[in-house]
């Protein structure tokens, strides 16, 4: 007899641990010797289960911190605090209620994305298709433009960054790139890590159950929480990327969700209906990937809690990171 671990995976990933039990009980009941993954993933349940709380991921040496989401309902999009700069994808406005979940503190750093890399020997998008975008001055104007050579090692400028700078968040990173990080961390420790729904970024930048209704992702005062520039002129946040947890956190005490890096969410882009949803995760299909918060090269406006932005799936530039969530 094969084990239904569809079912018994189902529920460990929903983190129902008490009917995965049960599940694998009558499992036993015909095969006695069991099966070992499956009773350390439910002993694992078990434990954060029981907790429900902030926890690090400490695998390799990550110490990666986790924030506990609680599960509530919010009104996503363009609602009244986003005053008169929402953008027609934003709207309409539509009620969403959500299961609980772990949102990562910070974004991935380049110490962690170091770690993924050392332990698999992962090449980026950036690395096998021979460069990324800059946010740079070309002529005296500040564009986007393809460099050569650039990957995760080289921080805003193009310059290899030293180990001093670990604690930045980690660039020119893709949608690819970001999910074959979370699917490495998903296999290696047993848990449902993944990239954080569209819903699930909005929700946890709101302040989840704790918001205080600001426009930004923990205060109404930007320059409180994020570090953010001009789109115009690639000026403040002095051009470039600053280490994580250096600004205020928001109401659920997770750090830069609004400014510092452009951040990858899991959805295909597409716009949004008047209905109510449930755990919504997007369209089925797309040609471009979500992104979420604003970043050091961008205008406040992009830092708002309900901005939304597009970009394909391979795209990598010094203005993209991603953080993860286990759900």
């Amino acid at each position: 007899m094969r084990l239904k671990s569809g079912n018994i995976k189902t529920h460990l990933d929903r983190g129902n641990c008490e009917d995965a039990k049960e599940t694998y009980a009558l499992y036993k009941e015909r095969v006695p010797q069991g099966n070992a993954e499956v009773e350390r993933r439910i002993a694992e349940c078990g434990k954060v289960a029981r907790k429900k709380q902030d926890f690090t991921e400490t695998a390799f040496g990550l110490n990666m911190r986790m924030i506990y989401v609680e599960g509530g309902t919010f009104t996503m999009g363009c609602t009244g605090e986003q005053g008169s700069e929402c953008d027609d994808d934003e709207k309409p406005a539509h009620l969403v209620m959500l299961s609980g979940f772990w949102m990562g503190e910070t974004e991935v750093t380049v110490g962690q994305f170091r770690v993924f890399v050392s332990e698999t020997g992962y090449r980026t998008d950036a690395e096998k298709e021979g460069g990324a975008w800059r946010w740079m001055q070309v002529n005296g104007e500040w564009k986007w433009k393809q460099v050569k050579g650039l990957y995760w090692i080289h921080d805003v400028n193009g310059n290899a960054r030293n180990r001093s700078e670990d604690n930045h968040p980690v660039l020119y990173i893709s949608w690819n790139d970001a999910n074959a990080f979370c699917e490495w961390l998903a296999r290696k420790t047993g848990k449902n890590f993944r990239l954080p729904t569209e819903a699930e970024w909005e929700f946890a930048a709101r302040g989840g159950n704790k918001s205080r209704g600001y426009k930004y992702a923990g205060s109404n005062y930007l320059n409180d929480i994020a570090w953010y520039g001009n789109i115009n002129s690639g000026t403040t946040a002095n051009g470039r990327t600053h280490s994580v947890k250096t600004k205020s956190p928001n109401e659920l005490g997770i750090y830069d969700m609004s400014g510092n890096v452009l951040e990858w969410c899991e959805d295909w882009y597409g716009g949004y209906s008047s209905a109510s949803q449930t755990d919504p995760t997007g369209p089925e299909s797309g040609s471009f990937r979500v992104l979420r918060g604003g970043g050091w090269f961008g205008g406040a406006q992009h830092c708002r809690v309900s901005n939304r932005i597009a970009d394909s799936p391979g795209s990598r530039s010094n203005g993209s990171v991603f953080r993860v969530v286990l759900h």
